[in-house]
């Protein structure tokens, strides 16, 4: 389509809030084939929908991720995740990507390490579907449940690498965010409790479970909340490492059983 209309669609997500604005048109621009294709696409992000919604991908870590509407969209910071638990992957290793959203998490990591065996847990059935789309293609398997509960037995102690993405916004913090989160995305992915880690302990505490015995867990947080996090962590008998990605704002508490001396 014509520079003009490149122009024009910049012009109207600026004027709408948006920061990324030339980025975003470009995507929508691309995924129009006609111009009136292209007004409606513009016309719903303009509304506050969100981009990834829109044309039904997210782009992360250099992966085009199914998105569908009414589930989490994958946030750059979380690829921090992902660099954290890279190293620690082997042929054959156990991973669970638990409160999965989109699944991005666990083909980033069948992406770096095609020979791991991945398990992704959500409790929302759009996620689940959502997760199944992109997951099961590269062989994984997507449960619903209420975090472990979701899992089959048989991965008792089996666990190398469990990532973890749960919600971390404060309850009353969630009126703060941007419309396109708050207005999109189902609450039970944003809001963390009072002071955003209530899900953080519930996974602390039901870790060692579930991990190898040289298994490790990642969970993302924020720079304010990687204290709290931590101290789940320690409550619940694991070590706690916090680890942060300047690049992309990203922070994550990396634990592991405590053997006793």
């Amino acid at each position: 389509m014509s520079g003009g209309a490149r122009g024009d669609v910049v012009s109207r997500l600026r004027a709408a809030g948006s920061v990324f604005a030339e980025d975003e048109a470009a995507v929508l621009l691309a995924a129009a084939s006609t111009p009136a294709e292209l007004e409606r696409l513009v016309s719903r992000r303009v509304l506050g929908e969100p981009l990834e919604v829109i044309v039904g991908w997210a782009d992360f870590r250099g992966l085009r991720i199914g998105v569908e509407p009414g589930v989490f969209v994958p946030r750059a910071r979380t690829g921090v995740l992902v660099d954290v638990a890279t190293p620690l992957l082997r042929p054959g290793s156990v991973v669970v990507d638990l409160c999965c959203g989109t699944g991005a998490v666990g083909v980033a990591l069948h992406d770096r390490q095609p020979a791991i065996t991945l398990h992704a847990t959500d409790i929302e059935p759009a996620a689940v579907r959502c997760a199944r789309a992109n997951i099961e293609r590269i062989g994984g398997v997507v449960w619903q449940g209420d975090l472990f509960a979701a899992l089959p037995a048989s991965l008792r102690g089996a666990v190398d690498v469990l990532v973890v993405n749960a919600p971390y916004v404060p309850s009353d913090a969630i009126g703060l965010m941007p419309p396109e989160a708050r207005e999109h995305e189902p609450r039970v992915a944003l809001d963390g409790g009072a002071d955003g880690v209530d899900i953080h302990r519930r996974v602390a505490a039901g870790a060692r479970e579930w991990l190898a015995p040289a298994g490790r867990l990642i969970i993302e947080t924020s720079r304010r909340q990687a204290a709290l996090t931590s101290a789940a962590f320690e409550a619940a008998g694991l070590t706690a490492r916090v680890v942060t990605d300047e690049d992309i704002d990203g922070t994550a508490v990396v634990g592991a059983t405590v053997v006793p001396a």
